[in-house]
């Protein structure tokens, strides 16, 4: 009798490890991510999903107003849209982009290649060849 069941209970071990493994941690995140558009409120500095920074000057029910520069540019995102709260940056390590700028500087402070100018040929040299 054991041996009859063993195959239904494999089958339900995978399921929970599934749940737990899968779909309980991203439920979790959209629970967060959600929680945290609800909790969007006007002077918070948000970025999109787009990769567009700006500081909230409107919220409504489902959409908000940000400004993006000190020019005054507005624009209006669906709540959705909204990535993260503060300035969300490159996962690249700041000494690398400090590294090919002092590269850049050196390159700017070496001197130039000296290029040999020759004399232009006129038409009649160049049929001659």
């Amino acid at each position: 009798m054991p041996e009859q069941y063993s195959g239904i209970i494999m089958i339900v071990v995978m399921i929970a490890i599934f749940y737990f493994l899968l779909i309980r941690p991203e439920s979790k995140r959209k629970k967060q991510a959600q929680q945290m558009r609800d909790s969007l409120k006007k002077g918070d500095m948000i970025t999109s999903i787009g990769g567009i920074v700006g500081k909230i000057v409107h919220v409504t029910e489902n959409t908000i107003v940000i400004e993006t520069s000190d020019d005054r540019v507005r624009i209006e995102l669906t709540k959705w849209a909204v990535s993260s709260t503060g300035i969300q940056t490159s996962d690249q390590p700041e000494t690398k982009k400090e590294k090919k700028e002092e590269k850049k500087d050196d390159d700017e402070k070496a001197e130039p290649a000296k290029i040999e100018e020759k004399p232009a040929e006129s038409p009649a040299e160049i049929d001659k060849k």
